[in-house]
């Protein structure tokens, strides 16, 4: 078999498993993936109870919005990376305009007070998730394409730093500030690997980080945020309620937890329990242990990530390496902030924990993302193996 037909069809070489890909990353993956789904429905029942009448009408959606995610993921799985390189541009111009549409009066659904979805029938789609996707593609694909200016001239990077100052404003003006802290963190970690030299790097840094402070305090929701977190139990009862119930939730839970099923803090003292607090119910009714075990599964999928992506550099694979890489730091981060928020260690931000939280847009888009981090061990262990034969 040619290296070309091992690029297209990365499963039929030698020595090929029914499952290709990063053995680590799948098992990762998926243990966070059927975790997810037992502890949407443990974190859900009382809130869909009293809202529906039926304990499981939260699990029983996320089912569904599971099933979704799978066909999803296993179709990007076929697609070589070729296509998503030459699509990338256009998945990026189609992004700009869904988050355009949540802004138009009619179109967009408010959601405690953020207008961030589009609703599709019975479903709703939040596209600051498929931006995030659709920006690690675009970001990968423009680092091959202007290696040279990217690494030598101030516009290879301040393009698309353009690009990213109107995705971000779009966003802020949902607001989803902590969709704009991801997209911004993971294009500044791509420029970094892709060759940005470090002074610019640092006055880009400064320059986001002011933008970012700025917003927060020029906004008094997001100043209320940021003061409750700093010092929740000041006003318990008021600004601080939900990080205090939270850590309440993780103190409870102790070192093996309450048991699957047994939290108090999900039946209404603690809001957004199966959505961007999932976290903190695991950890009251797994305890340290179960919390470490989230922990420990999301640094092996950034790890397996990682190495996928430096095999790719060695095989000659810039834009599966970028992509690899962005994956990463786009699910490392935003896991991270919605652990860290749990904690109390960053102020809320509303972000979904990747792969586990309650929600389809979310749950879509981690396992597409997952999806092409295989996509890209595949193709390169074909490269591998083709260029081994040819030796």
């Amino acid at each position: 078999m040619s290296r070309a037909e091992a690029v297209r069809h990365p499963a039929r070489h030698h020595g090929a498993s029914p499952w290709p890909g990063d053995t680590g990353l799948w098992l990762a993956a998926a243990t966070l993936f059927v975790l997810g789904l037992v502890m949407v429905g443990s974190a859900s029942v009382g809130i869909a109870e009293r809202q529906y009448g039926q304990p499981f009408h939260f699990l029983l959606r996320q089912l569904a919005y599971a099933g979704v995610a799978l066909a999803f993921a296993y179709g990007a799985l076929r697609v070589p990376l070729a296509a998503w390189e030459r699509a990338g541009g256009g998945l990026l111009l189609l992004g700009m305009a869904l988050l355009l549409l949540v802004l138009l009066p009619g179109i967009g659904r408010e959601v405690n007070g953020s207008a961030r979805w589009l609703p599709l029938g019975p479903f709703n789609l939040q596209p600051s998730e498929l931006m995030k996707l659709f920006m690690v593609l675009y970001l990968a694909g423009y680092l091959v394409r202007r290696r040279e200016e990217v690494r030598n001239a101030v516009r290879g990077f301040a393009k698309p730093m353009l690009i990213l100052a109107l995705v971000s404003l779009l966003l802020l003006l949902e607001p989803d500030f902590g969709a704009a802290a991801v997209l911004m963190a993971t294009a500044m970690g791509l420029l970094f690997l892709g060759g940005v030299r470090w002074w610019q790097f640092a006055l880009l840094f400064l320059g986001v980080a002011a933008a970012l402070a700025a917003l927060a305090v020029s906004s008094p929701y997001r100043l209320e945020r940021i003061t409750a977190f700093l010092d929740p139990w000041a006003d318990p009862f008021a600004s601080g309620f939900q990080l205090t119930q939270a850590l309440i939730a993780f103190g409870r839970g102790e070192w093996f937890g309450v048991g699957l099923g047994n939290s108090i803090q999900k039946l209404f003292y603690l809001p957004e329990a199966h959505t961007d607090f999932l976290y903190a119910v695991l950890a009251e009714e797994l305890g340290l242990a179960g919390a470490l075990l989230v922990l420990a599964l999301f640094v092996v999928i950034v790890w397996r990530a990682f190495v996928v992506a430096r095999r790719a550099e060695r095989a000659g694979m810039a834009f599966a390496a970028y992509v690899a890489y962005g994956g990463g730091i786009w699910l490392g981060v935003q896991a991270f902030v919605n652990m860290g928020v749990n904690m109390g260690i960053l102020p809320t931000k509303g972000l979904t924990l990747p792969l586990m939280s309650y929600g389809g847009s979310s749950l879509v888009v981690s396992c597409v993302m997952v999806a092409l981090l295989q996509r890209v061990a595949m193709e390169v262990a074909a490269r591998e193996g083709a260029g081994g034969r040819r030796r």
